[in-house]
């Protein structure tokens, strides 16, 4: 399973030159509910909800969403083995939580913060 960060989702949805295979969006993905709203604060700021939203919507439909519940909250306001920002506090708390469930989970991101904190936490990175 992979855990999927907005960094890459945008990178998709703004056919960014580094984004993943067309393969990667057939793998078992999930993701925090935040991607939802990060993904719509950011068409919306570039002014590209209505020409992007179709789009938008597909990606988020092939995603298992993780709902931001007091458990992954909590988590988030728990130190990380590094200083992490805000939101990547949220992200990484969804991904510990799923992998508390059992779930073996790799994380693809384009956020050198991000990952590095993923891998200080023992997580996998997704190419």
């Amino acid at each position: 399973m992979i855990y999927l960060d907005t960094s890459v989702a945008l990178a998709q949805l703004l056919g960014e030159d580094r984004r993943p295979p067309e393969s990667f969006w057939a793998e078992s993905l999930v993701s925090s509910r935040l991607l939802e709203n990060e993904l719509w604060i950011r068409l919306h700021r570039l002014g590209a909800a209505e020409s992007h939203g179709a789009a938008a919507r597909d990606l988020l439909a092939r995603v298992a969403i993780v709902e931001l519940a007091p458990e992954v909250l909590a988590r988030a306001l728990e130190p990380f083995p590094q200083p992490v920002r805000t939101l990547d506090a949220l992200h990484l708390a969804s991904a510990d939580f799923l992998r508390a469930s059992g779930a073996k989970l790799a994380i693809a991101s384009y956020d050198d913060r991000l990952r590095a904190a993923a891998e200080a936490m023992g997580f996998g990175l997704h190419a």
